[in-house]
């Protein structure tokens, strides 16, 4: 049967808005209201156009991608990391299309595990959930730990000398920031972001023109390459995948914010598919141009802020401040959005009753989930605190590629099963072969990370499916507590 056209059709409802009879031919969320004003719950605002959803995308992942990632990725598959990169963005591809058309069914705030608890079970759902909010928060902190590398460089180019690496005081005072300028509303952080991509595309357009020109020699001498593969061969290139998926993670970012965003059938598919291709081309040409600005072994020396010593080759000084400068706004950008997701994934279990319902509480006067915030922002500060680079970005991957994966077993349930409420505005071409090859290569991407990192990222689900067992197990597949 077709959903309900509003929350006030002839079919009663509870005091969450959802008809008493719905059982499971009607999406529940669709008929999500603002309820009980005592409370203090209800939808979310609406405020996030095209322009904005594709700089949450775009921004968040340009910013680890470029400005994080290549000194890294260099020192573990050389010049090979432009290929790592470009599987990166295929995997993230074969995942963008099926999230695209679930979106569009259900465009609800909580991405993956709105798609996820709908068509697998609460249990599933909830690991899912609370395991891509704890995602977030490690991928929030990598960026927040990126954004106090190239914040401390700006002090080291206008010659402050440091007795300290200020990367980590920086990156938890920016935390903060990040997470008070989002409590007072959506709007404000769109703003943020809008511009600092527009800025940022701009600066990076003009680097990466001109550092593909040299390498190619026609400003300077044309670099001699180096191997290409690194000792370690195809594997050593698949494990560099799996470590740097972290830069993908944006295009999902648009679905957790889903609930904010302006006609979601026509922007949620433009905005994820669009974030993808436009992210993977230029990882892989900033990838070639850093590769023959150095050697990889000497540009892996360089750690995060390595695209900084690329520019200051190629044009001096001027090109090193550009490149900071840009740097800055890129973490910045990666760690705005990624906060806003966070608080957006506590906002979407607890509304569904998984966490205690206070935390869907929205701020009256500034429309935003303040509750969720500060659930949010509190943890993505303590380890940003750590300044464990690696490990969080790694971690942040396992969680992701689990989500992703699920997510896409989720649209091949929904296509089989076709209830009746599911009705997508966006179809995934050749949908369910779409979908099978993103779970087979999310699940198997997750076999190429760290031991370390797999662990983590496994006792995080642990923890999740623990706390489901001892808080949730009454809550039912349409997040109504029995």
């Amino acid at each position: 049967m077709d959903p309900p056209e509003s929350p006030d059709s002839a079919r009663p409802l509870d005091a969450r808005g959802v008809p008493t009879d719905a059982e499971h031919d009607v999406d529940p969320l669709v008929t999500a209201a603002a309820v009980d004003a005592d409370t203090g719950e209800g939808e979310l605002e609406r405020t996030i156009g095209l322009g904005g959803a594709l700089a949450i995308g775009v921004g968040t992942m340009v910013g680890a991608g470029i400005f994080v990632f290549p000194g890294l990725a260099a020192a573990r598959a050389g010049p090979a990391a432009s290929l790592s990169f470009a599987i990166g963005a295929g995997v993230a591809l074969l995942v963008a299309l099926p999230t695209a058309e679930l979106a569009t069914a259900m465009p609800h705030s909580g991405g993956g595990y709105v798609y996820v608890s709908r068509a697998l079970g609460t249990g599933v759902g909830a690991v899912v959930g609370l395991g891509l909010w704890l995602g977030l928060v490690f991928a929030s902190a990598f960026y927040l730990v990126g954004l106090g590398s190239y914040a401390g460089q700006v002090l080291v180019e206008l010659g402050v000398s440091l007795s300290v690496r200020p990367a980590i005081p920086l990156g938890v005072a920016f935390g903060v920031a990040l997470t008070a300028l989002s409590l007072f509303g959506t709007e404000n952080t769109a703003t943020l972001q809008n511009a600092i991509v527009v800025l940022l595309v701009g600066i990076l357009a003009l680097f990466l023109t001109y550092g593909s020109l040299d390498a190619l020699g026609v400003f300077g001498t044309e670099t001699t390459p180096e191997r290409f593969f690194p000792p370690g061969g195809a594997l050593a290139v698949v494990q560099t995948a799996a470590f740097v998926f972290t830069s993908y993670l944006g295009f999902a970012q648009i679905a957790t914010v889903a609930g904010d965003v302006e006609s979601p059938e026509r922007t949620l598919p433009l905005a994820m598919v669009g974030s993808v291709v436009t992210v993977g081309g230029l990882y892989v040409v900033a990838i070639f141009v850093a590769t023959s600005a150095f050697g990889s072994a000497r540009l892996g020396t360089f750690g995060e802020t390595a695209m900084v010593e690329v520019a200051r080759a190629f044009v001096g000084l001027p090109g090193a401040v550009a490149i900071v400068a840009a740097g800055l706004l890129a973490t910045v950008s990666s760690a705005n959005a990624s906060i806003l997701s966070a608080s957006r994934m506590v906002y979407a279990v607890s509304r569904d009753g998984l966490v205690p319902e206070t935390a869907a509480r929205i701020n009256r006067r500034y429309g935003t989930p303040h509750v969720a915030l500060g659930l949010a922002g509190v943890p993505i500060v303590a380890l940003t605190a750590t300044g464990r680079v690696g490990l969080l970005a790694e971690v942040a991957s396992v969680l992701h590629l689990v989500t992703y994966g699920l997510t896409c077993v989720a649209l091949i349930r929904f296509r089989r099963e076709r209830p009746g409420w599911y009705d997508p505005s966006f179809r995934c071409p050749a949908g369910v072969v779409v979908a099978g090859g993103g779970a087979l290569a999310s699940f198997g991407l997750v076999g190429f990370m760290q031991p370390a990192s797999i662990a983590v990222g496994g006792g995080v689900m642990a923890a999740a499916y623990g706390w489901y067992r001892a808080y949730a197990t009454d809550v039912d597949l349409e997040g109504e507590r029995t």
